[in-house]
């Protein structure tokens, strides 16, 4: 049989795929590095955001101390006129408030009434409040306590070296210790009368 009409059977080879545009795979690959930093930076922002949140939701006033429930680092330190020195040690049986304060601070000024109120309350009591200077010329805390009144012992702190000791992040912030020598309650910024009052009477309530 006579194959010269038959179609001829062509075996085709397979194409090559069409040659993409160098500049194309560029911008494919920019396109691609761009989306990773942005899901970076998203995310990123997403864990600032939180941290940010949970931040302004805790009060820094109620900011737990390691010394709490602890005894109070004792601490030997001179008046600001020299006059003598203050032991706390030597002040075990009574309930004791140490206020880390300066001249400087603002929010010592706003405090410095309620301290004073509380003291003239409970100084007969069982009570002893202790101002210690933090960070602050002698001369210009003397004028303070002049000026703004006051009779409780105020004594230096070279050095900082007890500010340290009771982990002080600012002034003011308040310690109360017990009766014991333990530290029962940490105020950190301005302490109110109801509050020095109510820490106050608490550990004179305490048994023991």
């Amino acid at each position: 049989m006579s194959t010269d009409n038959a179609p001829d059977l062509v075996t085709q080879e397979p194409t090559e795929p069409a040659a993409v545009h160098p500049s194309r795979i560029g911008g494919r690959r920019r396109r691609q590095r761009r989306f990773v930093w942005l899901v970076l930076v998203l995310s990123v922002v997403s864990v600032l955001t939180a941290l940010f949140a949970f931040g302004l939701s805790r009060d820094p006033t109620v900011i737990h101390s390691p010394l709490l429930g602890r005894p109070a680092p004792d601490f030997s330190l001179t008046t600001l006129d020299g006059a003598r020195t203050v032991r706390l040690s030597e002040m075990r049986g009574q309930v004791v408030v140490v206020n880390f304060w300066a001249s400087w601070c603002a929010a010592c000024h706003e405090e410095h009434p309620n301290l004073i109120a509380a003291w003239e309350r409970y100084r007969d009591q069982g009570v002893v409040l202790v101002g210690i200077d933090y960070n602050d010329e002698r001369r210009a805390a003397m004028a303070f306590m002049r000026e703004l009144g006051g009779d409780w012992p105020v004594v230096g702190d070279p050095g900082g070296r007890t500010a340290l000791a009771y982990g002080v992040y600012g002034v003011p912030e308040t310690f109360f210790v017990s009766r014991r020598g333990v530290v029962a309650y940490k105020q950190i910024g301005p302490s109110s009368y109801a509050l020095l009052t109510d820490q106050i009477q608490r550990l004179l309530d305490e048994r023991g």
